[in-house]
């Protein structure tokens, strides 16, 4: 079956405009045109449309994305490229995925910090907390904090 860049656009929740974007920077190599010039997308085409959306999601380049749809149409020469592209790419997301959970965590704790002090009406109610007063969690992450800051400062 083949789709319009409108139906794909729809099915996929990605924009027209991104579609035709897609396509000027040759990151859809595989799409067929008709006889007008229009193109037209099948079924297979699916996977390497997520693909190129993830990839980007992931913070990868277009040229980087470019460059790896170019080796997909190369054939099973470009496995090994393919595999240390991902495993670059993996390390990369795990690295953002640290950073999103220190910035929650730090979230976390300024909920906590501003709930308190807003129950005892100040903030100065910290001053007079005992570790056994702060959850695990928070005091967890708040002695950690200070241990990269303190270190820092040395």
């Amino acid at each position: 079956m083949y789709y319009t860049i409108g139906e794909i656009s729809k099915i996929i929740n990605v924009s027209v405009h991104t579609l035709r974007f897609y396509a000027k920077e040759g990151l859809m190599p595989f799409v067929e045109r008709n006889k007008s010039g229009i193109r037209m997308f099948k079924d297979e085409d699916f996977e390497p449309l997520f693909m190129i959306e993830y990839l980007k999601k992931s913070g990868m380049s277009i040229k980087e994305i470019r460059e790896f749809m170019n080796w997909c149409m190369q054939g099973d020469e470009t496995i090994g490229k393919r595999l240390n592209m991902f495993r670059e790419q993996q390390k990369k997301v795990e690295d953002q995925i640290k950073e999103l959970q220190t910035t929650l965590d730090l979230i976390k704790l300024k909920c906590w910090y501003y709930e308190t002090a807003k129950v005892a009406g100040t903030c100065s109610v910290h001053k007079a907390l005992k570790p056994a007063d702060i959850p695990k969690d928070i005091l967890e992450f708040k002695e950690s904090m200070e241990k990269i800051y303190f270190n820092r400062q040395l």
